[in-house]
């Protein structure tokens, strides 16, 4: 990591994954333009075989980003000139905890109450593609993915939520 990049903060953390999530070996798209950065946490959908991209209007969530593709200006994968990447494929018990700005925090993040589960998806188009958001659009949300990518657990604060695997 770059001296002057040390400050920052992983925006995918995980909690309960050692047997409950799986990191994927994938490689991203070599199509993918970086016309928005990737920040771990984020949503990709498999392309063809091994190969991953932000998602999109008609692509289906496969795990959430483990590295930075130009966020925070951090492009490890374009530095080293290698698009091998790692996904999370999140198990019915994971549990992650996800920083701003890999979720969509114009959204009002409300925890569970117990009675109802409030799932979580993957915004699929404008400027938040690839974020976490709630079934209702925030502000950055123009499209979310049809497919749940998982459950909201917890809000801890206004910049970090934990989210767990679908059942």
């Amino acid at each position: 990591m770059r001296a002057n990049l040390a400050h920052i903060k992983r925006t995918l953390r995980p909690l309960y994954a050692w047997t409950q999530a799986t990191p994927a070996s994938v490689f991203l798209d070599p199509a993918w333009d970086r016309s928005i950065p990737i920040w771990p946490g984020m949503v990709l959908s498999q392309t063809a075989g091994e190969t991953v991209s932000l998602i999109g209007a008609s692509g289906i969530p496969y795990g959430l980003a483990g590295d930075y593709v130009g966020g925070d200006g951090f492009d490890p994968l374009l530095d080293v000139g290698v698009n091998a990447t790692s996904v999370w494929i999140l198990g019915a018990d994971a549990q992650f905890e996800v920083l701003s700005p890999a979720f969509d925090d114009t959204q009002t993040w409300t925890e569970p109450n117990g009675t109802t589960e409030k799932l979580v998806y993957a915004i699929t188009a404008g400027t938040g593609r690839g974020k976490l958001a709630l079934a209702t659009n925030g502000s950055v949300a123009t499209a979310i993915s049809a497919t749940p990518v998982g459950r909201l657990l917890k809000v801890n604060s206004l910049s970090k939520i934990t989210i767990g695997g679908l059942r």
